[in-house]
């Protein structure tokens, strides 16, 4: 048995997001799209102090654990922001600190 498959699935989920949202660049670019409140077409790092190259690397990142949506448009690619998984992070974190109040008796 896999050393991850000791783990429930919700965890393991968890742990694909906190893993991508651990670097900055990546909270950067979501943290962008939030604050445009639209999608967004275009080369996103004109608005970040990155290479193409790297912004694309964060990007791919960012949408194979599905926290943004990419869709083809032509030659351009439409970024948003994906609500779903931004919710499973807030979900995951109440669930952290709803074990964190129960426990609040331990001592230590």
């Amino acid at each position: 048995m896999a050393k991850k498959e000791l783990f429930d699935a919700s965890l393991q989920k968890a742990a694909v997001y906190f893993k991508a949202l651990a670097h900055p660049a990546r909270l950067a670019i979501i943290n962008y799209l939030i604050e445009t409140g639209s999608c967004i077409t275009g080369d996103i790092s004109e608005e970040l102090p990155l290479s193409r190259t790297t912004v694309s690397q964060h990007l791919k990142e960012l949408k194979d654990c599905n926290l943004i949506q990419g869709t083809v448009e032509g030659t351009r690619v439409n970024y948003c922001i994906n609500a779903e998984g931004l919710e499973d992070i807030v979900s995951t974190l109440h669930g952290l600190v709803t074990n964190l109040e129960k426990s609040k008796s331990c001592k230590c």
